[in-house]
């Protein structure tokens, strides 16, 4: 528990420190927003600094590496221990990265052509493909569950292949849920902290319950450490992108937001429980699926602007309250799925399946 406050407040401190110098490094080198301009009312964020997902990445890596040492114990005072990284931890943190790396490439492309476009949907998707790639094979080197999965194994095994397209399926879908949800002041920041915050219980608990999950102990705590990192990281974060926001996280945050959530659900064998879990991004791009749909198919839309937070926009609401009633879904949601998670180990362990 304490490695976990370890993670958590290292990657809080910095990133909460770190986070108005890059606003300045950012502004001086005129590295800001492009705005749509068919978004109606945020002309006024146009300029804004962003790429502010880098204080993110550094902020949350930071914790994680924080968290492997330790400085006092109760039995022997004052003495260094280094806890040795674990594979599914180093995974998940090279699956945040890489999706991270590409979202950076695509805010640098942004700036470089003074234009609201970045990477070409190849270039992008080339990235992820890679990225999915090197992380299902690591999975796999490790000895990772290749089965589907929601609050655990389901007993269908996919074998290499078809892990390989859910692990592509889930980074990719996931990045882009993010990034598609990223466009109200720090809503994609407070809600993933709900989100990652669900994360560290689920893996504490299995960390705790080694027989019943049937995970090892110290890739679960090691995932836990992650996800503490990152809750840290991003309600710091949120300190300076909560509207009015003074900073963006760009592409290179919402990225490497969506891909830690695939890695931590895949990790974590809750590869479905994600759908509830992070139940407001997938809301956010249906929603963009279904006005497209309807678009081709009738001719008509659904909504005034998708993803729909615009279309409350639209219809008046003050962007607060937009972002505050999508908090409070996200947490409903994330409730739902840890309730969901919680009872299926009381049902299981009461009736004595799973042991």
């Amino acid at each position: 528990m304490i490695q976990l406050l370890i993670a958590a407040t290292v990657a809080f401190t910095f990133t909460l420190a770190a986070t108005p110098v890059a606003i300045r490094f950012l502004r001086g080198r005129s590295i800001g927003q492009f705005i749509q301009e068919d978004v109606q009312g945020h002309m006024h964020k146009k300029g804004t600094p962003t790429m502010g997902g880098v204080v993110i990445l550094l902020g949350a890596v930071l914790g994680y590496g924080a968290a492997h040492f330790r400085l006092f114990s109760l039995g022997s005072g004052f003495d260094l221990t280094f806890h040795p990284f674990a594979p599914e931890g180093l995974l998940a943190v090279f699956a945040f990265v890489g999706m991270g790396f590409i979202g950076f490439l695509d805010d640098y492309e942004k700036h470089a052509a003074k234009h609201n476009q970045g990477l070409s949907k190849r270039w992008k998707f080339l990235g992820q493909l890679v990225v999915a790639g090197i992380f299902a094979w690591g999975a796999q080197m490790f000895g990772a569950s290749t089965e589907l999965s929601f609050v655990r194994p389901l007993g269908i095994d996919m074998g290499p292949a078809l892990y390989f397209v859910l692990v592509l399926l889930m980074l990719t879908a996931a990045a882009n849920a993010v990034n598609l949800t990223d466009g109200l002041d720090g809503l994609v920041a407070g809600s993933s902290a709900l989100v990652f915050g669900a994360y560290v219980l689920i893996a504490f608990w299995q960390f705790r319950n080694v027989a019943f999950y049937g995970v090892d102990p110290n890739g679960a705590l090691d995932l836990g450490r992650f996800a503490a990192a990152l809750v840290g990281a991003v309600l710091a974060f949120l300190w300076w992108n909560a509207a009015p926001a003074q900073i963006f996280m760009g592409d290179t945050g919402s990225q490497a937001v969506g891909g830690a959530l695939a890695a931590l659900a895949l990790l974590t064998n809750t590869q479905l429980l994600l759908i509830i879990l992070g139940g407001l991004y997938v809301m956010e791009t249906m929603s963009v699926i279904g006005q497209v749909f309807a678009f081709r198919v009738f001719g008509k839309r659904i909504l005034r602007m998708a993803p729909f937070h615009h279309h409350y926009e639209l219809k008046g609401w003050p962007e607060t309250v937009v972002i505050i009633r999508l908090w409070i879904i996200a947490g409903i949601l994330v409730a739902l799925g840890i309730g969901i998670f919680y009872a299926d180990f009381v049902a299981s362990t009461a009736t004595g399946a799973g042991l």
